[in-house]
């Protein structure tokens, strides 16, 4: 997946479905905005700071959130770039719940 990351479009980062996983593994786009639900560049310095953290003191998570930085450490990632990584999160997200409800659900049948 490709999110934007200028007003014009020119400028693009690809986003791996693994880097989404790491994500949601470690809750890291809940509550990134701002108490005026605004996404800027504090909230990107924020993240990453707790990328870095993450990475300084789990030793065994580091390859995974390494991967991560990949996308918080483009050259061309700024506010917006993070205001679409999070829409494209939230996408991604809603399909996997609805896959995950699916797959519940054919189990559930397949038991009965």
């Amino acid at each position: 997946m490709k999110i934007n990351a200028n007003a014009s479009g020119t400028r693009t980062i690809e986003v791996t479905e693994v880097q989404l996983q790491i994500i949601r593994k470690y809750s890291l786009l809940d509550r990134i905005a701002n108490s005026m639900g605004i996404i800027d560049e504090d909230s990107l310095n924020k993240l990453r700071l707790t990328v870095r953290s993450l990475i300084a003191t789990q030793t065994m998570a580091s390859r995974e959130l390494i991967e991560l930085c990949v996308v918080l450490y483009h050259e061309d990632m700024k506010a917006l770039g993070l205001n679409n990584l999070a829409k494209c999160y939230t996408e991604w997200l809603a399909g996997e719940v609805a896959k995950e409800s699916t797959e519940t659900e054919n189990a559930e049948k397949e038991n009965n």
